[in-house]
């Protein structure tokens, strides 16, 4: 609508990216502080919880009755900020609502599988959530194979070449990027807000190369792949980031809702897909490395039970374990932000560095 604006009533300061995006974070902002509290007060009335599972720790028992799917709200915030602000015939822009839609729906069926199975409830099948998110990122990742002119170029950080070009091997690495990032916020969320800054940290690392790889002078003066028309996705970018910020007044220890599946599948899948777009989804790893951290600590644990019957930790997710060791849990959150903080720091490096 703000850009209907500049084309057609002559506002100019509406063509202008930044100002669109500026506009977009405060309005998701706002949408989500505003409509959080009704949404918490809907959920307890309908007993919209997540089941504490008798294997998590046993400081979580008292959280049994928070409320779940808050990223509907955050997401629904963050797609109407989008649309008011944003170009929607841009096809990186449609790619980002696609992605967040789609792992969103997926989220959301977890979600309710949980609620309505009570104790019980155990969700979608890890095989079937596993299948859904493939077929989601499938579709992702063929529109942006087919209709837009990403590069299929693989680009390593803090090296200005391309190393090769992977062509139709492109649709497999993209799609393995989305579905990888978005269990790996999943699998993170677990401590109330512990997922919820490292993905503002690593949506904001990642919307400056958006934007940058956008730009024809900032992308040439800094030696990264230019990227025409993927700047307009900054205004997704500061949309979700904004909503999330929103969030986190409420999913802040000690939590009144928890993002669920909803949110924390679209998230981590919409943080894959700007890095695809701005082609850092090796730099990713240090970007997400919260998330990476917390998906190896699963994998090691898995495996090391599956072959040795040992377990690495005393519990997985690696956050469970310090725990389990009797670190307070805002102590945990924090110094896993702090983490993030300071591996997104890194990972801006590498505009200069290459």
């Amino acid at each position: 609508m703000l850009y209907w604006l500049y084309r057609h009533a002559g506002i100019n300061l509406f063509q202008y990216i930044t100002l669109r995006a500026s506009v977009a974070f405060f309005l998701a902002f706002i949408l989500t502080v505003w409509l959080m509290p009704k949404f918490i007060a809907w959920a307890k009335k309908r007993k919209a919880s997540q089941p504490i599972y008798e294997l998590a720790p046993s400081t979580h028992k008292c959280k049994n009755d928070t409320p779940t799917m808050g990223g509907l709200v955050f997401i629904g915030a963050t797609l109407l900020a989008t649309v008011l602000c944003t170009k929607l015939n841009n096809i990186y822009v449609v790619g980002a609502i696609l992605t967040l839609v789609l792992f969103g729906l997926i989220g959301l069926k977890d979600d309710l599988s949980k609620i309505i199975g009570g104790k019980n409830g155990a969700g979608l099948k890890a095989k079937t959530k596993f299948l859904l998110q493939c077929t989601a990122a499938a579709i992702t990742c063929m529109a942006l194979f087919w209709c837009s002119e990403l590069t299929t170029e693989l680009y390593m950080p803090f090296y200005k070449k391309p190393l090769f070009d992977l062509y139709y091997l492109t649709l497999f690495f993209w799609a393995f990027v989305l579905v990888s990032s978005s269990n790996a916020v999943n699998l993170t969320d677990g401590l109330d807000g512990l997922a919820t800054v490292p993905s503002i940290f690593s949506l904001l690392t990642l919307g400056i190369f958006v934007y940058v790889c956008g730009n024809a002078v900032f992308s040439g003066y800094l030696l990264l792949p230019k990227v025409v028309g993927v700047g307009e996705v900054l205004i997704v970018v500061t949309s979700l980031i904004g909503s999330l910020v929103g969030f986190l007044w409420y999913n802040c220890y000690p939590a009144q809702v928890f993002m669920g599946d909803s949110g924390s599948l679209s998230v981590g899948a919409f943080i894959g897909y700007s890095a695809i777009i701005s082609k850092n989804e090796f730099l990713l790893i240090l970007i997400g490395f919260v998330f990476v951290m917390e998906t190896i600590s699963v994998i090691l644990q898995v495996g090391s039970f599956k072959t040795r019957k040992k377990r690495v930790f005393l519990m997985a997710p690696i956050h469970h374990h310090f725990e389990i060791k009797g670190w307070a849990e805002n102590k945990i959150i924090v110094r896993f932000w702090i983490i993030a903080l300071l591996s997104n720091l890194l990972a801006l490096t590498a505009l200069k560095i290459r």
